[in-house]
């Protein structure tokens, strides 16, 4: 085999190697989503066993961000990549990280799910819950659209939609402090109710980090901390 030829075969295993990544980041993904469609969906349903199972599933994520993170060291140490290359790795690095901590926060949701299950039940089958849930589960599978397509103007859009769940998630945390002022009773269940909440809306900002390594490995270019428009400035 000529040098040339080595070369080649060399590029095209790394390329290989790359996209097999990038299909078993996508394969975490679709695991978080689908742990996060079931804890909002134990919530909403009053399903105590649902919320556990989300709960105790944790480990699948975990396992999926060890295995990927030894296969993004395994790249580093033997292809020693560049510019796009090492990009890509370092936002992989990141990415996996953003979707095990939102494991985390669905295995959070899973337990008080059950926890909520076993209270009285308010007569909208906590309507709000589901609406937030809904907004940031549609959040992550738009991240994770960004990701596979490596789609800025998407990605963009998904960082900008942040703030909306941020207004949605102070809505909630008032009504539940005037629900806790109305009735003492209430406390402890509405606790739980803003303890979910806050998980929620730490869903939306991971989904929101998500697609700004999709922007660096693209454009090169870190926009945390940035207002993201026509112009980029800093955050105040």
């Amino acid at each position: 085999m000529q040098a040339s030829d080595l070369t080649d075969h060399i590029s095209r295993r790394f390329n290989k190697d790359l996209e097999d990544l990038r299909n078993m980041v996508l394969s975490m993904g679709g695991v978080v989503e689908t742990q996060l469609s079931r804890a909002i969906a134990a919530i909403v349903s009053g399903d105590s066993e649902l919320g556990l199972k989300v709960a105790n599933d944790d480990y699948k994520v975990n396992k999926l961000e060890v295995a990927i993170d030894e296969e993004c060291n395994r790249l580093l140490a033997t292809r020693s990549p560049a510019a796009g290359d090492l990009r890509l790795i370092v936002a992989i690095i990141k990415t996996i990280t953003d979707l095990e901590r939102i494991g985390d926060e669905a295995e959070k949701i899973g337990f008080l799910a059950s926890k909520l299950a076993a209270m009285d039940r308010p007569s909208d089958s906590y309507r709000e819950l589901k609406n937030l849930g809904t907004h940031v589960s549609h959040m992550l599978r738009d991240a994770m659209n960004a990701f596979a397509r490596l789609d800025v103007a998407d990605a963009t859009d998904v960082v900008l939609e942040d703030e909306r769940v941020d207004d949605e998630y102070e809505l909630i945390q008032r009504q539940c402090i005037t629900f806790m002022m109305e009735d003492p009773r209430s406390i402890k269940r509405v606790m739980n109710v803003t303890w979910a909440a806050r998980s929620l809306e730490r869903i939306g900002d991971h989904a929101k980090n998500i697609c700004e390594y999709v922007i660096y490995m693209v454009e090169g270019k870190d926009v945390r901390h940035t207002v993201l428009g026509d112009d980029e400035t800093p955050e105040d």
